[in-house]
Parts: structure tokens; C-alpha cells; sequence
């Protein structure tokens, strides 16, 4: 089944493609070069996705995202709940910091951002929804793989995943004090300084008990 239209490699070679349209628009030789198929491969695909919707062209024929994908990712998002309920308390952190802040759940050995608003500063960070980040580096994945965290603390980082940004998390817990998301708000070092957490932790302290308050989770006390 591997070569045929409804294999598990043909799909693999799908999501290749989709993948290598999210940095930018692609003309056929390019996607060829990035995601290293056949030209005849690479053009089938493109245009089998195209017909649903989740590639389309730009105005030179080059490839690019297709507007199917805002409605499937609206979707996605809807089916998690705790980015409906983090909305408050996310937009409550962003205009109390004026940075930057997230909400990261984990999916397996990456950390996903399933609620995110930007700073209103044109130097920001900019982490877009559904954006997959590794769990090796940065304060939200350290929340998202300790085990021994207390529900009152933050954990700051410091140009550890990227040069110049800092950022400050906090988990968000369940009834069983199981780590269940990691709020974040994270902005350039020159604004945050080398000690974010004393900034801003207790601001995203205070917005993760309020994501379990309004989620219906048990936070403990701060």
C-alpha cells in the first residue's frame, strides 16, 4: 500500500508537503528541494491537496496554505476546552506584562500552543497558535517535564531556547495536581531583563489558578 494513493507513505509525503508551505509559499522546484520528492510526486500531491482545500496559489502559481486550514484549525482549537476557558486570564497576563503569553500543552515529546496573544510592542516574540516547540528547552517545557513542581511556582529561562527572548511559566494543574498545561509569558531580554521571574512571576502565577478556576480544575494556593 505504500505506493498507493491511499497508503500510509503517500500520506507521509503529504504532510511533508504541508509542512514545508508553513514557513512561506513554495514554487514547484522549491517544494521538490525542500521536502526532497520527485518533481512528478510533489506535483501531484500539491494539486491532490489543492482540490480540498488545504493548498491553494498565489498569484505566480506558487504554492502555498490553503484557507481550508483556518476552519480545521479553528476546529482544533475549539476541542480544547482550556483555551476557551484560558482566554480571560491570557488577555488579563498580556495587558499586565505587555508581553507576549501562551498557553502550551504537551503532545507527546513536544509542547504544543493551543492559546497565544502578542505583545502590542513591535519588538515581541511571536509564538503562533498551534506552533511545536521541543520539551528540551525553554521554561514552558520545564513546567510541562517536572514532576516535583509545586502548584505555587514559576520557572523562568533565559535565552535557552532562543537567543535574546526570556520568558517566565507556571503550570496549570488538575483535581489530581497532574501538570495539565503551562501558561507563558515570554518577550526580549532588554524588556524582561535577566530576571524575568522576578517580574512576572506572580502575574502568571496568578493567571494559571485563574485557567483552573475557570476550567473547572482544583488549583492549590499559591
Amino acid at each position: 500500500m505504500g505506493n498507493t494513493i491511499g497508503g500510509v507513505g503517500v500520506l507521509d509525503k503529504a504532510v511533508d508537503v504541508l509542512n514545508a508551505l508553513e514557513v512561506r509559499s513554495l514554487s514547484l522546484s522549491e517544494l521538490v528541494g525542500v521536502t526532497g520528492l520527485p518533481r512528478a510526486t510533489a506535483h501531484r500531491l500539491a494539486t491532490a491537496l489543492e482540490r480540498h482545500g488545504l493548498v491553494r496559489r498565489d498569484v505566480d502559481g506558487r504554492f502555498m496554505l490553503g484557507t481550508r486550514l483556518l476552519s480545521l484549525g479553528q476546529a482544533a482549537a475549539d476541542a480544547w476546552p482550556l483555551a476557551t476557558a484560558a482566554a480571560s486570564a491570557l488577555a488579563i497576563l498580556r495587558d499586565e506584562t505587555g508581553e507576549s503569553v501562551q498557553l502550551f500543552v504537551r503532545d507527546g515529546e513536544e509542547r504544543v500552543c493551543i492559546a497565544a496573544l502578542q505583545s502590542l510592542h513591535g519588538l515581541r516574540t511571536i509564538v503562533p497558535l498551534g506552533a511545536r516547540l521541543p520539551l528540551s528547552a525553554g521554561s514552558a517545557a520545564r513546567v510541562l517535564t517536572s514532576a516535583d513542581q509545586t502548584a505555587g511556582e514559576w520557572i523562568e529561562s533565559v535565552g535557552e531556547r532562543e537567543a535574546g527572548v526570556a520568558s517566565v511559566s507556571a503550570p496549570v494543574r488538575d483535581a489530581s495536581g497532574r501538570v495539565v498545561a503551562a501558561v507563558s509569558v515570554s518577550g526580549p531580554i532588554e524588556r524582561t531583563s535577566r530576571q524575568p521571574g522576578k517580574r512576572y512571576g506572580s502575574f502568571v502565577v496568578r493567571a494559571a489558578r485563574e485557567i483552573e478556576s475557570e476550567a473547572g480544575l482544583r488549583g492549590v494556593d499559591a
